[in-house]
């Protein structure tokens, strides 16, 4: 019996680590990381793609590992955008980035933003429709990506 309680202990604990791991950070400064990512993806000719969510949120930390791991997936988001994480939490709300942001959090967590090189917001992504079974799906993600890059919107090139 006690061999059970010990294990169902360490299982809960390892399922409790892997949900709260840490990728957002409450104590940034969103609005200027936004700027700074807005003026990186300008001198590269890129866009800024934005997750917006928690540590708090299972689907915000499982939409950033599968960004992280999938090699697709990445290479997209390095050709194409500059990638920040923007946090919602009870700590910090960043309000102000909502606002400025048009409210994204109206779709639920998590959610992204494309802006263009010169900051302004071109597209809000609900990641609901970015999901299958119990993650996302590669084709929808992929497809998300290459519908919002600068060449897909690029009028020259139609």
């Amino acid at each position: 019996m006690k061999r059970v309680a010990i294990f169902i202990f360490f299982a809960v604990a390892m399922a409790t680590s892997a949900l709260s791991q840490s990728i957002y950070n409450p104590k940034a400064d969103a609005k200027a990381e936004i700027q700074k990512a807005v003026t990186k993806a300008s001198a590269e000719g890129k866009h800024v793609l934005i997750q917006i969510g928690g540590n708090w949120c299972p689907w915000c930390i499982k939409l950033h590992n599968f960004f992280d791991t999938n090699v697709d997936i990445k290479k997209a988001i390095d050709k194409n955008y500059v990638f920040i994480l923007v946090n919602y939490s009870k700590e910090n709300k960043n309000n102000e980035v909502m606002k400025q942001l048009e409210f994204p959090n109206r779709f639920g967590y998590p959610v992204l933003v494309v802006l263009d090189g010169k900051g302004k917001r071109i597209h809000t992504q609900a990641t609901d429709l970015l999901e299958q079974d119990k993650s996302y799906s590669n084709e929808k993600v992929l497809r998300f990506l290459n519908l919002w890059n600068p060449a897909a919107i690029n009028p020259a090139n139609y």
